[in-house]
């Protein structure tokens, strides 16, 4: 009964923007009547033209038939003898939902799992089913939690979701291309009028005569006021198909917990933010890191490393599932909110399931190693496939931090090529330092409004941090150009710098050591004497003692 009242009101929308454009083209069509029994020549001539310009795009979008042809996302296509495990159970789930089978299954780099069915007759009869599933959420979730999330992907096709979108669809399409007919249109208009005046303008400056400006702001206004009309009905389309589509997300996570449990598919919920939150970061600031200097994971770990890293953060992956995301609500939305969802799961009577039950969902992968390395084929650009692969994560994180330090410049840098004209290098601020011109050098840095208008010591205060800052990285660079740091990679914890030893001293800290340096040479009265023995030192080759320091760039 619910499935049918949502067709009948997908139905109802669709008509609705069907009879808006017979109401267009009927007043179209009155007002070229009543006009023309008091307008005659050229002047009807131009406005029946109009008339028929504007029917057009309402025409054409009347009878739009031909729908997007949809498209598989990049991911890998897996068959039942390529995966038994994972196929046995999308076909129990499905027997257990009373739904068909998804006919293929696809895995993807997203988190994010995903049905669709491509109906025939808008949706009246059946059609071929694809479910879409992505290796983060594999990665990431239980097999309990794993069948929370078919489930809910079920509980669409049960709902008859899957049928009701193509209408849904080509309403939106529909309304979408109407309104861009008419903004060309405007467009083209304003491009005819801008062309005319700026020709006229021309000609008045041939003649010795001062042009007039040129002004386009009425030009296309028809197209304009009509595109906003089909806008306030596509606003009100939207709003309402989006208000049926989040009742349709409730209803799924009902089946879900049907299916796997209460406390499975609210953990789903919980644990799917957490991934979509940590896999982004993970994309950033582990997989990507090495594209700057040309370099990519070792084959098959740009998704593999994925598990690595949520293996060593656990105790901060908790933290982050016992808060509920908060979400800014819009009538735009297609789905709820998380905690909204989460909070009516939980609602729910307890069912005695548990949402860890059977191990990780990746395991449902005969060979998961071979899996990820096809996904990384079939997902990334060929540009990206096409770079030398690193030996291991940690030569990756060297040869990005090597080609940070060398290609970046620092604010101060960028203040001491200002001040002086020459290339900004280590031994030119090391100079500018010794001529007590630091403060002067100090003064292009960018500050804030308080900062710059300090004076004396209360200006050295507030410049002293970032100055400290730029020199420490300046540094850091030197000693990367002369091959003498060290990278200490970490799933845990920001990358860390290895220094080598600064002193004569095998028992001192390198770092306390470079400290001490930087503060001497951005003291009141800057010397540079400890940071340039110490640059000294770091040249020998007998430099063999190391500590850390957080580096200027870290995942």
């Amino acid at each position: 009964m619910l499935a049918t009242l949502r067709a009948l009101r997908a139905l109802v929308l669709l008509l609705g923007f069907y009879l808006l454009s017979l109401l267009v083209l009927a007043a179209l069509a009155g007002l070229d009547i009543a006009l023309l029994e008091h307008v005659h020549g050229y002047a009807a001539f131009k406005l029946v033209g109009l008339s028929i310009v504007l029917a057009v795009p309402v025409v054409r979008g009347l009878f739009m038939l031909r729908m997007p042809k949809s498209e598989d996302p990049p991911g890998v296509e897996v068959t039942v003898a390529d995966e038994p495990r994972l196929w046995a159970l999308v076909r129990e789930l499905a027997a257990e939902a009373g739904t068909r089978a998804p006919d293929r299954v696809l895995l993807t780099p997203d988190v994010n799992a995903s049905v669709r069915e491509e109906p025939r007759l808008l949706g009246l009869l059946p059609g071929p089913r694809r479910l879409t599933l992505g290796v983060p959420l594999l990665t990431g979730l239980s097999e309990a939690q794993l069948r929370a999330v078919l489930g809910h992907e079920y509980g669409h096709f049960t709902g008859g979701d899957t049928r009701l979108s193509a209408l849904v669809v080509r309403g939106r399409v529909q309304i979408g291309r109407v309104i861009e007919r008419f903004h060309e249109s405007a467009h083209d208009k304003v491009t005819e009028e801008r062309a005319r005046q700026e020709e006229a303008a021309a000609k008045r400056i041939a003649k010795g005569k001062k042009p007039h400006a040129v002004d386009t702001a009425r030009a296309g206004a028809t197209y304009r006021a009509m595109a906003w009309l089909y806008t306030q009905y596509g606003k009100l389309y939207l709003r309402a198909s989006l208000s049926t589509a989040r009742a349709q997300e409730y209803a799924a996570d009902r089946t879900a917990a049907r299916l796997a449990g209460r406390d499975a598919t609210a953990s789903a919920l919980r644990e799917l933010a957490v991934l979509s939150d940590r896999f982004e970061f993970y994309l950033d600031c582990y997989a990507t890191i090495g594209l700057s200097a040309g370099s990519m994971p070792p084959r098959g770990e740009f998704f593999r490393g994925f598990g690595r890293l949520l293996a060593a953060r656990e105790e901060q992956l908790a933290a982050m599932r016992s808060e509920l995301p908060t979400e800014e609500v819009s009538p735009y939305d297609s789905h709820p909110p998380i905690a909204e969802r989460v909070r009516r799961l939980e609602a729910l009577s307890a069912d005695g399931r548990t949402a860890d039950a059977g191990g990780p969902a990746l395991a449902l992968l005969t060979d998961p190693a071979h899996t990820l390395a096809l996904l990384e084929d079939a997902a990334l650009e060929e540009s990206a496939l096409a770079l030398p692969r690193a030996a291991d994560w940690t030569a990756l994180l060297e040869a990005a931090m090597a080609k940070g330090l060398s290609s970046g410049r620092t604010p101060l840098e960028q203040s001491l090529g200002d001040y002086t004209g020459q290339p900004p290098t280590l031994e030119a601020l090391l100079g500018v330092m010794d001529d007590g011109r630091l403060w002067q050098v100090a003064e292009r840095l960018p500050l804030s409004e308080q900062a710059s208008a300090a004076k004396g010591r209360a200006f050295r205060e507030f410049a002293r941090p970032a100055l400290t800052r730029s020199l420490r990285t300046m540094v850091l660079a030197e000693l990367s150009a002369r091959s003498l740091l060290r990278w200490e990679f970490s799933w845990s914890r920001p990358a860390a710098v290895r220094l080598p030893s600064l002193t004569a001293d095998a028992d001192a800290d390198p770092a306390a050591v470079l400290d001490a340096a930087l503060s001497a040479a951005v003291a009141d009265r800057p010397d540079t004497a400890p940071l340039r023995a110490l640059l000294e030192r770091a040249a020998t080759p007998l430099t063999t003692g190391s500590s850390n320091v957080n580096g200027p760039v870290s995942p």
